[in-house]
């Protein structure tokens, strides 16, 4: 069984900045998209950010446009999400995930498994 484990988070003050990894040793990360969701409190789980596994292309939900950046290193079988300029709205428990669909990356839940513990990221003042 494929499992991503999702590291880096913490408590930052608005405006700050945290780097998520995602990594696993079960399987090759270039191989697949690779997506990030946040789940926040009394909240439905949403897409963040995806990383195409043809060419490396980034895909951010609006709320995050501008401020989040996914990336590979491939020699680390690692993805990272770069977070800054974090907000409050931003709190959430973020999960990273492998998505099996061959056609370009969506927010699609179902093309997703191999879903880690998540990784606790507070935005607050």
């Amino acid at each position: 069984q494929v499992h991503l484990v999702a590291s880096g988070g913490g408590s930052v003050q608005p405006g700050g900045s945290l780097r998520l990894s995602c990594t696993t040793s079960d399987i090759t990360l270039d191989y697949y998209h690779v997506g990030w969701f946040r789940q926040a409190p009394g909240k439905e789980r949403e897409g963040v950010s995806c990383i195409s596994r043809y060419d490396g292309g980034q895909y951010h939900t609006d709320s995050v446009k501008g401020r989040f950046t996914i990336s590979r290193d491939n020699r680390k079988n690692t993805v990272f999400l770069q977070m800054d300029s974090l907000k409050p709205e931003d709190t959430a428990v973020y999960f990273c995930a492998r998505d099996l669909s061959f056609s370009q990356c969506t927010f699609d839940e179902g093309d997703y498994d191999a879903w880690g513990q998540g990784t606790q990221v507070t935005v607050s003042s």
